[in-house]
């Protein structure tokens, strides 16, 4: 049954979704009332966090076509569950299609091939909707997308495309009061009213309305910067949301109408003086230019092009399916600025709308914003065990009460409100502001130094990371280039570099006219904008651009929309004839070239190209520019230099960025129109090689320190570029991420061929010796490199794998098996698509790494969103996808970020440690008093939970980060070994010294179980002690809370809280000392101060309140005696012991070993220590690693085959060796 019921939607997607029917089922509905007035709601509470108990508690299962309610569960690591009511819409009532749009779907021909129009099964649909005008199609909502049933597919279809919204992507600023609603029904608040409502019984007003005060605040401040992201949000959508827009209709007709009625098919015509796009729409006429900053975050406006006509052949139709990822150079999106358009006579620049609403790039923007993924951190799964953990000790104490209570024959009432006083003390209501303080103040300091982040959970995790991904145009190396030089080529041989471009006798050189015309660059109000690449190329030149008027390009009779020329000083008066190349150029006095038709830069293609045509020539000509292997493969072979890879690769291996540039002379008979309907396959080929650009990308300043601090830290470091692989190769050795005797094995993936598999053959690059006085890490660093470790293990980590982008997608295809073992020493990635980034992130995560990316926010959106900590250095509208963002374009910000991960995460564990000692101290104490059917007064547990508490909770969150990374790394998780052995220890020794205490007093001579009058004191030590005094025993103590027990229980305690605040606050290595928190430093004092005054001397009026009784003075000095013991013990255990001891003895006894494999320092060994008891430390240590990588690691040392031989082949399923 269940089988059959389960269907999927979004497959394959990252929103990929099981699905559930139920139908409502009356007899659960009537018990499930029934429990939740027997409950006192507490049940539909329960119902309305679990999604899943919800349905199954009220529903039956149905089939998924007639059901009620479906249930929908992710199927991501997160398993999360979702409910959603069917509805339905009325086609009558509903005019999902204007007749005026359906009769201009395919008015245009380029149209009828877009997979976004309409298809057979739709116009099938639409003829059985045209029969049934009153049927009802079903549909539910989740997460803003609806999806409605869909007949053929008998399943939810995502936007069935017969049924468009209105075009808008609905932002809703919910009302104050529903998430007022929402906000209080959270798990934690209810606890905290369930405690405030129980002490407020027992008489404890004050700590309750304390309690409610913080609830009040923390409940406004939520609900203030929720309500402020919302109106920020909504604020960035609908500034653009409803623009008038002019639309194509049937015979050419011009209607205006508002961008929400847009549907796809329309027919839109691009406005002269630009728009900000309402949807995703596909040119089909002109040209545009675009500011894409709010999607991608490249500033840098880009050219957009007509989509060129289908082939006729009806075979190949498939092939020309319009899809947005792959036809993005043709497709408006939305949010997008269109600039400026280019147009010629009489034709309007028009663009068929694709994608509307949510479904477009910046609705699914919007999306990811406004529901984003749950953050999956151990720190937090671990954080709810130890809460269960001591919701079983609180289990335990309220067992306990209870049969305490009965047996001393208390009331039934004072049973139930001690016995539920239990849990509220065992499980603190105060705990999440007390986490939650530690990131709030690394948030603040994160942004003093110019980061900002939108997802502060995420720097909890930051501390973890092992591995950071860069970029590296923009990131690791400054953002533009600089010319270097070109190579020509002539007769089939390179000449001598040239420095000097701009000069009389290349002025009318094809090479010139190449780098003159092939380029996106347009004048946008008077300055030259476009790519940094292609602006440093014309400026070299020194070339003129001008973009026409309309008026102009009529008089040129559509043949020369823009058109480029040398500036006059450069022509020489008369042509000289000595040259072939130049005898081509020798007509008019007047030198112009026109670019006739462009074919924009393609990441996937890596080339660009144009035809153009010179003022007063027949032929046009077509230059190409792009990589280098590229161009050449599509160049005649006889103009190819036979040296060219060989002065490619000299040029790579120095970290030049170069690019080949080719040209060709065009057929007369290809006319103007035919340039423009040709596709451009016919004109890149055949072409004629002309040499190279060299251009140099040099490294950031600060680019080598930081990636030797995280060398030093042990982080892993992780080139991934769009650039060429030898560049990027260098680049990684100057920067110091390949020191200068590692190897680098490129791994080139085929992907299979004419029935044979898929094969890698591996290249050893050369060493590269020549260039190590170059690097930025000197040979005598190499040693820090490997914290603790010694040189005698360097061989086994002196390699390094890199390939390019279309190795790594067959690697990830068909060699599942090795692609984890390249990602523990893959180090640089090129050629690499946005896509593919995204698909290296997760590889990474796969084998356990915590992994951040560095980007400048161009093609890294999705690779930012992925990684456990992704850090945009550019401050677009696109870093919005970001969780952080630094205000300055340098990596200097990475290792801030992880020393602040480190100090925040340092801090929650402090926290969460010190609050489960809190707990099991006060437990211990008020259990204690129970057995004696006593308790700490009203205003005791105040000045406990107050004065002390919630004072040392959010001083000791105070502590800045330590000023440097360092090679060890915070655990990842509260169960771990020296977590644990750090709070038992502490339980037991808070434990015993209270008990030393409780029992201890009870031998005295002078005790009594009731409390004397008049009280038993020394007089000569006690002056302060009058007659008033009296005045409080003389009332009868209902609570037999004035006793000797209990004073000598408080006092003890009280020292106990701040013994262990200080214990706990460490500060080196990843965090600044305790005593540099001046704050926790002052109120610490103050506290000690206080509690040992008001015990060595006596104050009535302070007593009377806190209801102590007065002790003779030696039992003081007995009491400071234990409490200073207790000290000394505690810091001893937590300061000398645990870390000097246990944590290089048990916890690093084989961290040499895991170093000699990873050059990592896995916490995963002290976590995994933590799991087991103390007695079987030494078995534990044997067991398989839990991180993928370590156990990898630890598999690769032993296998002879590891790192493959030169020159070999690995193949697909079966392994051959070809030395």
């Amino acid at each position: 049954m269940d089988r059959e019921e389960r269907k999927t939607i979004n497959q394959g997607q990252e929103d990929e979704m099981e699905i559930y029917g139920y139908n409502l089922c009356r007899w659960k509905l009537a018990i499930v009332s029934l429990g939740v007035v027997c409950t006192g709601g507490f049940l539909l509470l329960l119902l309305y966090w679990m999604p899943e108990w919800r349905v199954k508690a009220t529903c039956i299962r149905a089939a998924i076509k007639d059901c009620e309610v479906v249930l929908l569960r992710t199927t991501d690591e997160f398993r999360m569950w979702f409910c959603a009511k069917i509805r339905f819409l009325s086609l009558e009532s509903h005019l999902f299609l204007s007749p005026k749009s359906t009769g201009n779907k395919v008015s245009n021909g380029h149209a009828v091939h877009l997979t976004e129009s309409l298809t057979e099964e739709n116009r099938h649909g639409m003829n059985k909707y045209s029969q049934i005008q009153s049927q009802q199609i079903r549909y539910f909502t989740h997460y803003s997308v609806k999806y409605f049933w869909n007949d053929t597919l008998h399943n939810f279809d995502f936007l069935k495309k017969l049924l468009y919204g209105i075009n808008e992507i609905a932002v809703k600023v919910p009302s104050v009061f529903k998430l007022l609603i929402k906000e209080v029904l959270n798990p934690f608040y209810i606890f905290q009213l369930f405690s405030v409502i129980l002490w407020s019984t027992d008489e404890y007003y004050y700590y309750a309305l304390a309690i409610v005060i913080m609830s009040v605040v923390s409940i406004v401040s939520s609900l203030y910067s929720i309500r402020k992201q919302y109106i920020m949000l909504h604020d960035m959508v609908a500034a653009h949301s409803t623009v008038r827009v002019s639309v194509c209709r049937v015979d050419e007709e011009i209607e205006e109408i508002f961008s929400t009625d847009l549907v796809p098919g329309d027919v839109m015509v691009i406005p002269l003086n630009g728009i900000v796009m309402p949807c995703d729409a596909v040119l089909i006429n002109g040209t545009c230019i675009v500011n894409e900053s709010m999607l991608t975050g490249e500033s840098v406006p880009v050219t957009k092009t007509n989509l060129p006509n289908p082939s006729v052949n009806i075979k190949g139709m498939e092939d020309e399916l319009y899809n947005p990822e792959i036809h993005k150079r043709h497709t408006l999106f939305c949010g997008t600025t269109v600039i400026q358009t280019r147009f010629y006579t009489g034709e309007l620049v028009k663009a068929i709308v694709v994608r509307t609403g949510f479904s477009t790039s910046k609705g699914q923007l919007v999306r990811s914003i406004l529901y984003p993924k749950p953050t999956d951190f151990k720190l937090y799964r671990d954080a709810y065990l130890f809460l269960l953990c001591l919701v079983a000790v609180a289990g335990v104490g309220f067992i306990y009460t209870i049969v305490n209570s009965i047996l001393n024959k208390v009331e039934a009432g004072e049973i139930i409100i001690e016995s539920l006083d239990i849990i509220t003390i065992t499980v603190p209501p105060a705990l999440p502001a007390a986490m939650t303080a530690g990131i709030v103040y690394a948030q603040r300091r994160l942004k003093k130094i110019g980061i900002f982040c939108i997802s502060p959970q995420r720097i909890n995790i930051c501390g973890q990371l092992n591995l950071v991904c860069f970029d590296k145009t923009g990131t690791l190396t400054e953002d533009g280039l600089d010319l270097w030089g070109i190579q020509r080529v002539e007769n089939r041989c390179f000449l001598l570099p040239e420095e000097n471009v701009c000069n009389e006798i290349l002025v009318k050189s094809q090479f010139v006219a190449c780098m003159a015309t092939c380029h996106s660059l347009t004048k946008i109000e008077g300055v030259l904008s476009g790519d940094p690449l292609d602006l440093k190329m014309f400026e070299a030149i020194g070339w003129i651009l001008e973009e026409p008027t309309e008026e102009e390009t009529a008089l040129h009779n559509r043949i020369m929309p823009t058109v480029v020329r040398p500036p006059k000083q450069l022509l020489p008066e008369s042509t000289p004839a000595g040259s072939q190349e130049m005898e081509l150029f020798e007509l008019p006095a007047i030198y112009e070239i026109g670019i006739v038709r462009q074919f924009p830069f393609s990441s996937a293609l890596q080339r660009m190209g144009v035809v153009t045509r010179v003022l007063g020539d027949k032929k046009m000509d077509a230059y190409m520019k792009g990589a280098p292997e590229v161009i050449a493969s599509l160049c005649k072979s006889e103009t190819v230099p036979v040296d060219f890879e060989k002065v490619l690769e000299d040029y790579t291996k120095q970290g030049f960025r170069v690019i080949a540039l080719a040209h060709r002379k065009l057929e007369s008979k290809l006319t103007w129109h035919k340039v423009q309907n040709i596709s451009r396959d016919a004109i890149e080929n055949n072409m004629d090689f002309m040499g190279l650009i060299i251009m140099q990308n040099k490294l950031k300043k600060e680019t080598p320190a930081v990636l030797e601090d995280l060398h030093k830290a042990n982080i892993r470091t992780v080139m991934v570029t769009g650039d060429n692989m030898l560049t990027a190769v260098s680049v990684a050795r100057d920067c110091g991420m390949i020191l200068p005797q590692d190897k680098v094995i490129i791994a080139e993936a085929l992907p299979p061929k004419d029935g044979k598999v898929a094969k890698i053959n591996w290249h050893y690059a050369d060493t590269l010796t020549q260039y190590s006085k170059s690097s930025a890490i000197d040979s005598e660093a190499i040693p820090m490199k490997l914290a603790h470790d010694s040189l005698e293990d360097l061989q086994v980590t002196r390699y390094h794998f890199a390939m390019n982008g279309k190795s790594f997608s067959v690697i990830l295809e068909h060699f599942q098996d090795l692609a984890p073992k390249l990602m523990l020493h893959g180090t640089v990635f090129a050629r690499m698509a946005p896509d593919q980034k995204t698909q290296l992130v997760e590889a990474l995560q796969n084998v356990d790494y915590f992994v951040g990316m560095c980007g400048d926010g161009a093609n890294d959106c999705g690779a930012l969103k992925r990684a456990h900590g992704g850090i945009s250095l550019s401050e677009l509208e696109a870093s919005v996808a970001s969780p952080f963002t630094s205000k300055t374009p340098s990596i200097s910000c990475v290792p801030n970020l992880i020393r602040e991960g480190r100090a925040a995460l340092m801090t929650s564990f402090c926290v969460f440690k010190f609050m489960a000692l809190y707990s099991i101290i006060q437990y211990f104490s008020v259990t204690l008093l129970y057995s004696i059917l006593s308790n700490l007064g009203d205003f005791q547990f105040l000045f406990i939970d107050l004065a002390i508490i919630l004072v040392v909770v959010f001083t000791m969150s105070l502590n800045p980060a330590w000023k440097e990374l360092v090679a060890q790394r915070p655990p990842s998780g509260l169960i771990s070994g020296a977590l644990l052995f750090s709070v038992l220890s502490q339980i037991i020794i808070c434990i015993g010294f209270q008990s030393l205490g409780f029992f201890w007093v009870k031998q005295q001579p002078w005790y009594k179980e009731r409390y004397p009058h008049p009280p038993i004191c020394n007089t000569t030590t006690s002056l302060y002690w009058n007659s008033s005094h009296l005045y409080n025993e003389t009332k009868f103590d209902t609570h037999n809370i004035q006793n000797y027990e209990n004073t000598t229980v408080f006092f003890i305690s009280s020292f106990q809280y701040l013994i262990v605040a200080v214990a706990f606050s460490k500060g080196k290595p990843f965090r600044q000392p305790c005593y540099r928190n001046y704050f926790f430093v002052v109120s610490v004092i103050i506290l000690y101060v206080f509690i040992l005054f008001i015990m060595l001397h006596p104050v009535s009026s302070v007593d009377q309140v806190l209801q102590i009784v007065c002790v003779p003075y030696r039992w003081r000095i007995t009491m400071l005696m234990i409490i200073l013991v207790n000290a000394l013990v505690s810091i001893m255990v937590e300061n000398f012991f645990l870390d000097m001891v246990l944590w290089k003895v048990v916890f690093n006894r084989d961290r040499q070993g895991e170093y000699r494999f990873t050059t990592q320092p896995p916490q995963e060994s002290v976590d995994q220590w933590g799991k087991c008891c103390l007695p079987w430390t030494l078995g534990c240590r044997k067991k398989i690693p839990k991180a993928k990588y370590m156990y990898l690691a630890q598999e690769l040392l032993v296998d002879p085959e590891w790192p493959p031989k030169p020159q070999t082949t690995t193949e697909a399923k079966s392994i051959k060796e070809n030395g």
